[in-house]
Order: C-alpha cells, then sequence, then structure tokens
C-alpha cells in the first residue's frame, strides 16, 4: 500500500514503532511531529531526528547543536516551499552531517494555487500568511520569480537548509523545470532566476525517472546495456559538478549519456558518498521531483552503504537494517509501490538488486585498515564491482561454514513489515582475516545440503566460469574449496550479499518478478522459482 498518515492503521502502528525501536539501538534521537500529516501527507507521523551515535563511548562523538523546537518551526514555516510539501528533512546521520532528502521546489502554479487555498481555508488565520495581498499577488509577478511571496516562503526554506548545515544539494530532475499541460508545476534550486540558492553548492546530477524502469522490467531486470535517451524534448538539465568533485574518482563526466544504467547508478552514488566525506562538516539534501521514488534509491544505497562498512547502525543485523531501509526510507516516505508496480516500473526492486554492484571496497566510505588486501580484492576478476553479466543468474551467493560438513544457508522467511522478523537471528562470526566476516544463523539448517538453491547456483557458476562458495573455519583463515576459484568475501561484501538475499526471498514471495518474455540469458524467472521453493518460501503469487 501507500502510506498515507491520515489513514494509519495498527498494522503501520507497528511499523512505526518498530522503525524507532531499530533508530534507538545506535542513536540518540528527537522527534519532529507531523501528526496526521498536519505538515506533510506521506511524511511519517513521527519523524526521526538523529542527534548523536549513543553506542560506543570509545568513539568520537558528534553531537548536533539543532534545538528541536526551533527546528519544528522552521519545518512548519517551509513546509510550503517544496513540491506536494515535501520539505527538507534529515534521514542518515554520517559523522555529524546530516543527509536530507525532501521534494524539489514548487512552482509558481502550486505554490499560488496552494497559498491561496491555505489563506482562504484558514480564515485568513495561518500565521505563515498573514497578508492578504502576499497571496492575492498579480500572476505575472508570481510567474516571474521575484515576488515577495517566493521570496518569503523560499527565505523559510532556505533557513531550513543552514539550521541542518546542508551546503551541497544534489538535483537528480533530467529537467530544470517540470512542465504539464503548459505550465511550470515545479522548479528547482538551478532554475531559480532570483539566485537565492546561490550560496549552496549546486549539482545537477540528471537521473531517470520511475517511468524508464518499465524498460528495466521489460529487459528481464536487466540494467546491464540500459541507456537512457537523453535526446527527449523535456530533458534540458544536464550534469554539473564543481570541479573539486570531478577529481579523485577516475570518472570521465563527459561521458555520462553513454553510460549504462549500472555505471550511471555507480557513478552517481560514488559522487554522493564522495561529498559526504568532503574535509568540511556540511551536510547534503538529495531530491528529484516529488521525492519518492529516485530519491529513496539514492538514500537507501547510502544508508545500505554506509552500513555495510560499519560506519552507520553499526549493531543492525543484515535483516534488521533492510526492514528499516524499506519500512522508513521507501514505506513511510511515501512511496508508491501499488502505482508503480501495476505499471510494470520497478524502481523499487532495482534497488535492493542494485546492491550486487557496490560490494567493491571501490565504494566504502571509510579507509580500511588493510589497504593492499583491499586493493588485491577489488582486482580479482571474479569480484569486480558491475557484477556478473548475467541478470539474476548468478546472483545468490551462500556463504558456508564449516561444521560436521553440513552448509549453513543464509536466507529464511522474513516478513518485512512486522514488528518481529520471522528469520531466524543473525549473529557476525569472526576470522583472523581483519577483512573477513561470516554472517549466518544461529540455528544452520545442515538439512539444504543438497539444496535446490545449490544445483541453481552450481548451474549458473558453470555457465559464467565462476563459483562465489566460501568456507572458513572459526578461528582459522578462510579456506579455498578445492578445484574452485574462490576469492575472499570482504565485510563489505558479505553484509551487502546477506541484504540482498534476503530482500530477494521476501519479495519473490509477496510481489514477485513479472518477467515479459522468457530470457534467453539467465532464465530469471525459473531460476528464483527454485530459490523461492528451496527456502519455503513458494506462495500462491511468489513469481509469474
Amino acid at each position: 500500500m501507500q502510506y498515507r498518515a491520515k489513514e494509519v492503521t495498527p498494522r503501520v502502528e507497528e511499523i512505526e514503532k518498530h522503525c524507532l525501536e531499530l533508530f534507538a539501538r545506535d542513536y540518540k534521537y528527537s522527534i519532529i511531529h507531523n501528526a496526521n500529516g498536519e505538515v506533510c501527507g506521506h511524511y511519517p507521523r513521527q519523524i526521526v531526528f538523529l542527534e548523536y551515535e549513543c553506542t560506543d563511548v570509545e568513539r568520537d562523538r558528534f553531537e548536533s547543536t539543532v534545538q528541536i523546537t526551533k527546528l519544528q518551526d522552521l519545518v512548519n514555516r517551509s513546509k510550503l516551499a517544496r513540491c506536494r510539501g515535501r520539505f527538507v528533512c534529515p534521514v542518515i546521520l554520517y559523522n555529524g552531517k546530516h543527509i536530507c532528502r525532501s521534494s524539489t521546489l514548487a512552482g509558481w502554479g502550486e505554490l499560488y494555487g496552494r497559498t491561496g487555498y491555505n489563506y482562504i481555508f484558514s480564515g485568513g488565520a495561518d500565521d505563515t500568511w498573514t497578508e492578504s495581498e502576499e497571496v492575492l499577488e498579480d500572476d505575472s509577478a508570481v510567474r516571474n520569480g521575484d515576488s515577495q511571496l517566493f521570496d518569503k516562503v523560499r527565505g523559510h526554506d532556505i533557513k531550513l537548509l543552514r539550521y541542518l548545515s546542508v551546503r551541497y544539494i544534489c538535483d537528480l530532475m533530467v529537467e530544470n523545470k517540470k512542465v504539464k499541460f503548459g505550465l511550470n508545476v515545479t522548479s528547482s534550486e538551478k532554475a531559480d532566476k532570483a539566485q537565492r540558492y546561490a550560496d549552496f553548492t549546486l549539482l545537477s546530477v540528471p537521473y531517470p525517472g520511475c517511468e524508464f524502469f518499465k524498460d528495466y522490467k521489460d529487459r528481464d531486470y536487466t540494467a546491464e546495456g540500459l541507456v537512457f535517451n537523453w535526446n527527449q524534448d523535456y530533458v534540458d538539465a544536464p550534469l554539473t559538478i564543481p570541479v573539486c568533485f570531478t577529481q579523485n574518482l577516475n570518472i570521465d563526466w563527459t561521458q555520462y549519456q553513454s553510460w549504462d544504467l549500472v555505471e550511471q547508478t555507480q557513478n552517481y552514488l560514488k559522487l554522493l558518498l564522495h561529498i559526504i566525506n568532503s574535509d568540511d562538516e556540511s551536510g547534503l539534501l538529495v531530491h528529484c521531483i516529488s521525492g519518492w521514488d529516485r530519491t529513496p534509491l539514492f538514500v537507501s544505497l547510502l544508508r545500505l552503504s554506509l552500513w555495510a562498512d560499519g560506519a552507520v547502525h553499526a549493531s543492525l543485523e543484515p535483516s534488521q537494517i533492510l526492514y528499516l531501509t524499506i519500512a522508513y526510507d521507501w514505506f513511510l516516505f511515501g512511496h508508491m509501490l501499488p502505482d508503480r508496480l501495476s505499471k510494470g516500473e520497478e524502481i523499487f526492486f532495482f534497488c535492493f538488486n542494485f546492491l550486487k554492484h557496490i560490494v567493491s571496497e571501490k565504494f566504502s566510505a571509510v579507509k580500511k585498515l588493510s589497504d593492499n588486501f583491499g586493493e588485491l580484492w577489488t582486482n580479482l576478476p571474479a569480484s569486480r564491482d558491475r557484477g556478473s553479466v548475467t541478470s539474476l543468474s548468478s546472483e545468490f551467493s551462500l556463504i558456508t561454514e564449516e561444521a560436521g560438513g553440513a552448509s549453513s544457508l543464509t536466507t529464511d522467511t522474513v516478513d518485512m513489515f512486522s514488528s518481529q522478523p520471522q528469520a531466524s537471528s543473525w549473529r557476525k562470526g569472526t576470522t583472523s582475516s581483519p577483512q573477513m566476516v561470516v554472517w549466518n544463523k544461529q540455528n544452520p539448517l545442515e538439512e539444504h545440503l543438497s539444496h535446490p538453491l545449490n544445483e541453481a547456483r552450481s548451474s549458473s557458476s558453470s555457465s559464467s566460469n565462476q563459483s562465489e562458495h566460501s568456507v572458513t573455519r572459526t578461528g582459522s583463515s578462510p579456506l579455498a574449496v578445492p578445484g574452485r576459484r574462490c576469492p575472499l568475501l570482504s565485510e563489505r561484501q558479505a553484509r551487502l550479499e546477506a541484504v540482498r538475499e534476503v530482500f530477494l526471498a521476501a519479495y519473490s514471495s509477496t510481489v514477485g518478478l513479472k518477467s515479459s518474455a522468457p530470457s534467453p540469458s539467465g532464465a530469471i524467472s525459473g531460476l528464483l522459482e527454485q530459490f523461492a521453493r528451496g527456502v519455503g518460501l513458494r506462495g500462491t503469487n511468489a513469481i509469474v
């Protein structure tokens, strides 16, 4: 379903409660109140403002100087500045920096209509709009973008950004202004004629909207080779990045229109990680148009990538961080999953399936102690950062542990929106290698040694001439499977693969992948069918 703050059920209340519990594991936080959606109808009723990490007293503590009462006031005042009232909202805290999300700026049409509506139906008592002449301005003045109305509304938005110490704004829109029926219904910071956002560092990083992901679904969920058509009439926003962020990334940004969906998403994520790792203490805002498709895609990838490095949500296990990012970043911020699925625009699935493409240490935001080992690992052919050339045919990397010859399966049933995940709890097994970690169950399913999933992977591995099995012994160095090439799993890779496997299991048993045509290469649907049956997830609607 799509979340609406005014239509909360007991089930949704459980989701809200569980999200707060997961945030509380690692952070001291305050609440920005949005009861019944009074500030924004598709934002959480209780918006979490992370103040500082509270789990490890030995680590440097970055405490916020933000006062929650003042933040609440700025939020209330700035809600009209952005499309659909989706104001600048902090969602991730990393090294004292706030990573925020929002929609784009409201254009004159929406702003004029909404302020007039609010004024009329509040009896003129809205404390933000006390003078009728500000609301009932001449259309031409509002259209020009230099009116007092724009000055006031966007001024509040700028005050909120500054209060959160946000300096960098990454705009994912492929257009400068969104046009519908010949009217500019939304705008963006880069198109503000009065240059009100000149003091911020604006990055135009155009990324295809949710409609493009129907092509992804129609290509049997294969992003490799899928290139956006940049010659469409409405696409008028060029990629614009300050020189300081184009250095040290080894990316030829001039070729961005030739990148496929994999390379484009990888490079944009590298850019965002580079920005939040800059030397200053400034925060980051990421937004698209409405802020409920492309925005959660990159917010979720950032959260999961930083978690995989141990930089955020340090105490959460794979199923828990997956629950948090799906429930909070996607559901409670209003992602329209039923609508997107009905249109085949599967950007939500793409986000979590894409984790296979960012397992490399090249995407790590944390400097590893063993850099030389990391470089060696990332250069191994079997662990190149684009992942396998077959879409889903070699996706399921089992992490096994030697225990009397038995295999420890790393996936199980998970109800993504229950207060208690059904999966057995995960534990972090340590080995002598600082780069090696094993995420496995406390109760291994030993009877699954001859598992349908193993058979699917063996078939897939033989077709790609690769094997990704990894066997370890507690307290010893990882051992290679005799006769097979077996690169070591870094902690980052092990974590992200664990998250992705839990997601695929849950997704295949609930939503399901709907292949538009038989796959000539990977037989995706058939492989996931085996996967679902193997771990007991086969349902009536598992895979169509």
